[in-house]
Order: structure tokens, then C-alpha cells, then sequence
């Protein structure tokens, strides 16, 4: 298997985009003076969310959790077989379901010593003021690109806020005025949003049915075909009917799988130019919710 080709990564904000607001460049100076870490610095902040991610990531996919699933799988089966084994099934209940209980316990305490793992990772010191910053550039209206799933403690592809959401910024006072300071190294062009972007950002999550209702189509005119037989029944026969029909509809599937592929790649192509111009030291605009599951699910499969 080759090596994946290395692409920039694409930060939530960077010190292009806390530079075009002198008030929020000195709200990041602050919150980075507090937690003793440059925030406007890109490269230590891509690899501090590197390597935070690997930890977060790792808290929550690590040992007790796999033993936590071993254990309740074998709680749930330890009933059952002792019901199925002569030498147990007549014995006291203790015997019976006392060993599953108890591993229903250890499940518990595995489970709750991961969570309790995952959440001090997640509240991480470096992270916590992260998160500040990123809640500074949205109180002061700056473009924030994209929030990482993890960095706020959410599933994949998830929705909600988060276990450790992006808190609210307090202004000490009224906030000043945004000053007229133009926009961060206009000589880095943004890459523009192409139409074929656009139309994959609004199909995404069209599709996928056609393979089921294929086979249910199939299935059914089968089924309709054997009880015209058996039951010396023509009208059975007319379920045929559904089988070129579950053709067409294989068929429409395939059509838009290879559609939506080929949107996928130019989306995927504008999300990678947008890193790559951040990278230069261009503003990146925010990532609609589609452009940003792509994202991550490019980051995913580069990782493995």
C-alpha cells in the first residue's frame, strides 16, 4: 500500500485571520498568555491538534473499552448457556446469573473509567484554550473554517454542541470598534466555490436506497412468481413485473453513485485548495456542514 499524498491541514482559524482584527489578534495574545501557548503561531497549533487528537482519539479506543464490550458480551451469553448446560441449568440462581451480573458491573466501571478518560483529554488545558479562541473569533465575526468533531467532544458527522463545546466569549466591556484594516494577504487568492461544489454540497446525502429497494423489488417479484406457481395462479405471474423494474432501479443507483463520485472529487478538490491557501496565509471561509464531513472524512482515510 503506498503512501498517502500529504495535504495541508485545514485549521479552524489561523494567524491570517486573527491578524485582519488587531482586537481579536490581542484576545488570542491573551488567551495564549494564559495558557502559556502561541495560538497565532499555525504550525504549533497544527501540531498540537495532531497530537491532541491522537490522545483524544486514544482515551476513548483504548483497552478498558475493549474489554468493557468483551465483558458485556459475555454477561449477556453466560445466562444462556448455563440455561443450555444440564450441570448449571438446575442450579440456584447465584450460579445462573450471579457471573453475568457481575460482569455487567465490570462493563459499567470499564466504561465509566473510559468516559472519565476521554473527558480529561477533552479538557486538556492547550485545548480548553483553544476553544477559547475560536469562541473570540466568532464573538468578533471573524471566519471560523471548521470545528474538528473531536475537538468539541461530538460523534463523527454528528450534530449538538458536544461534550466540551466552543464557550461563549465575554467582551471585558463594550467591545471596541473593528478597525479599517483590510483583508489578510490579498495577494492569496481564495479558491473560488465551482457550481459542481455547490451541487455536491446539495445532493450529499441524497441516494443510497437503490441497492435495498433493488433486492426488496427482486425479492418480492420471486416471491410473486413461486405463489403463481404453486398455487396454479397466473395473476402471480404478473410480480415478474417487479424484477426489470428492480433493474432500472439498480441501474438509476449505479448512475448517480458515479454522479455524486465525481462531485465528491471536486469537492474534495476545492476543500484541499482551500487548506493549501490557508497554509499560505489566506483567510479560508467557513465550510458548510457537507464540505465539512468530507473534510473529515478525508482527514480519516489519510490517517490510515
Amino acid at each position: 500500500m503506498g503512501t498517502p499524498t500529504e495535504h495541508p491541514s485545514l485549521l479552524p482559524i489561523t494567524h491570517a485571520t486573527l491578524a485582519a482584527d488587531p482586537r481579536l489578534l490581542a484576545a488570542a495574545r491573551d488567551i495564549g498568555a494564559r495558557h502559556g501557548f502561541d495560538y497565532t503561531d499555525d504550525a504549533s497549533t497544527a501540531a498540537l491538534l495532531r497530537e491532541r487528537r491522537k490522545a483524544v482519539r486514544g482515551a476513548g479506543n483504548s483497552a478498558p473499552a475493549w474489554l468493557g464490550a468483551l465483558a458485556i458480551i459475555a454477561a449477556i451469553c453466560w445466562p444462556l448457556a448455563a440455561s443450555g448446560v444440564p450441570s448449571l441449568a438446575d442450579r440456584s440462581p447465584i450460579v445462573r446469573f450471579g457471573p453475568g451480573a457481575l460482569l455487567l458491573t465490570l462493563t459499567v466501571w470499564l466504561w465509566a473509567l473510559v468516559w472519565r478518560r476521554w473527558k480529561r483529554e477533552l479538557r486538556h488545558p492547550l485545548l480548553v484554550g483553544y476553544r477559547e479562541v475560536i469562541a473570540a473569533a466568532t464573538a468578533y465575526g471573524a471566519p471560523v473554517t471548521q470545528v474538528p468533531d473531536w475537538l468539541v467532544g461530538r460523534s463523527d458527522g454528528g450534530t449538538g454542541k458536544g461534550v466540551a463545546p466552543i464557550p461563549s466569549y465575554e467582551f471585558a466591556g463594550s467591545p471596541p470598534p473593528r478597525p479599517d484594516c483590510g483583508t489578510p494577504n490579498p495577494n492569496i487568492p481564495i479558491p473560488a466555490k465551482s457550481a459542481a461544489v455547490s451541487q455536491y454540497e446539495a445532493r450529499a446525502d441524497e441516494g443510497g436506497w437503490h441497492d435495498e429497494a433493488g433486492w426488496i423489488l427482486l425479492i418480492a417479484g420471486g416471491i410473486g412468481i413461486g405463489w403463481g406457481h404453486t398455487q396454479q395462479a397466473p395473476v402471480g405471474y404478473l410480480a415478474g413485473a417487479l424484477i426489470p423494474l428492480a433493474i432500472v432501479t439498480w441501474l438509476a443507483g449505479h448512475r448517480q453513485g458515479n454522479e455524486k463520485r465525481a462531485l465528491r472529487e471536486e469537492a474534495l478538490a476545492y476543500v484541499r485548495a482551500l487548506a493549501a491557501a490557508q497554509a499560505a496565509g489566506a483567510s479560508a471561509p467557513e465550510l458548510s456542514t457537507p464540505l465539512r464531513k468530507l473534510y473529515a472524512e478525508d482527514s480519516e482515510e489519510r490517517k490510515e
